[in-house]
């Protein structure tokens, strides 16, 4: 069994070892397909503070069930699945109200437990959601990350009456993108990267901004009738767009937040009171998988040109590298298992 592995900051391991049986009302998951995210970029640097080491690593991905753990039921050897990292109490406040991604007893599968980029990867039962067999694998591994994009476009009310600008073209910012216009919404997209806006005007962007050319706030103000974007999503994850975010956004606009600097943002309150502005952050997804999966299923979404290189896993470093010296180069790199 081929593991990819953390054992300390700066230290990605690539091994073989024996894979582990599924507990009571777990499930082994054969990995087909796992994508990296900037969140493994972070662990393996030692800039995510709720990792623990060692860890393997990885929370974006599908495969196969192989094995099942005593007392599970609706899955099957064999059912297409993929993993939903949020593992939840279900006893505390934020999971009372509907919002697990927050639980106080939080656990994240590749974050706080071993995660899928191993040959076979064991979750909780309720964590492998399965999906249609016509649907492929590396596609249903994007699943995790439109969820995200799912997650704070519902935080911020998006509908079709909204135009919503998203700061950046990578990654986050483009299945913002994607999921904004199945919610019907007008969608303006910037970035300083050409050939991300690109990207952007291919994935169904109404309008795309090179922000390195044309001020964002000149630009957009004659939105929404002169207004201004109602909804604003700093999909960048650069603090200082907040203060731009508050300038741009319309009266009783919504911003979104997904990034998890700790520098400090600097805001003018009499903007927000003003406007009348609702700054919301958004972390992983509440439960939104299923849901991506049946827009996956129907057609309503169609990301799989995000995924633009895929490496053996063994290649692993190899991929990690591209990610972090090319990144010109890359939006979604999947490894496969």
């Amino acid at each position: 069994m081929v593991t990819i592995s953390v054992r300390q900051p700066h230290d990605l391991v690539v091994s073989e070892g024996e894979p582990a049986a599924p507990g009571p009302g777990e499930v082994a998951i054969r990995v087909r397909r796992a994508g990296i995210c900037g969140s493994d970029l972070h662990i393996l640097h030692g800039s995510n503070p709720f990792a623990v080491y060692p860890r393997v690593i990885g929370h974006e991905f599908s495969g196969t069930v192989a094995a099942l753990g005593s007392g599970v039921a609706g899955l099957t050897l064999g059912d297409p699945v993929v993993a939903d990292p949020v593992i939840a109490c279900g006893h505390c406040h934020p999971c009372r109200i509907g919002r697990p991604n927050v639980c106080a007893n939080l656990q994240v599968i590749g974050v706080h437990r071993d995660g899928g980029f191993r040959t076979v990867a064991i979750v909780p039962a309720a964590n492998a959601i399965r999906v249609s067999p016509a649907l492929g694998l590396d596609v249903a591994a994007l699943a995790e990350p439109l969820a995200v994009a799912a997650n704070v476009l519902s935080r911020t009310g998006c509908t079709p009456e909204d135009t919503v600008l998203v700061y950046g073209a990578g990654t986050v910012g483009l299945t913002v993108l994607q999921v904004a216009k199945r919610h019907g919404a007008r969608c303006i997209v910037a970035d300083i990267d050409p050939a991300r806006l690109e990207r952007a005007w291919a994935f169904g962007a109404d309008r795309v901004i090179d922000s390195s050319r044309e001020p964002v706030p000149a630009t957009v103000a004659d939105e929404m009738g002169g207004l201004g974007p109602s909804v604003v999503i700093d999909g960048a994850g650069v603090p200082a767009l907040l203060h731009e975010a508050c300038r741009v956004a319309a009266p009783a606009g919504r911003i979104g937040l997904l990034g998890f600097s700790a520098t400090p943002s600097e805001v003018t309150q009499a903007e927000i009171v003003r406007k009348e502005l609702s700054l919301v952050g958004s972390r992983l997804n509440r439960r939104f998988i299923p849901e991506v999966v049946g827009w996956l299923e129907r057609g309503e979404i169609r990301p799989a040109a995000m995924i633009t290189q895929t490496f053996a896993a063994e290649e692993a470093r190899r991929a990690f590298d591209l990610v972090e010296k090319h990144p010109e180069q890359v939006l979604k790199v999947q490894l496969e298992f």
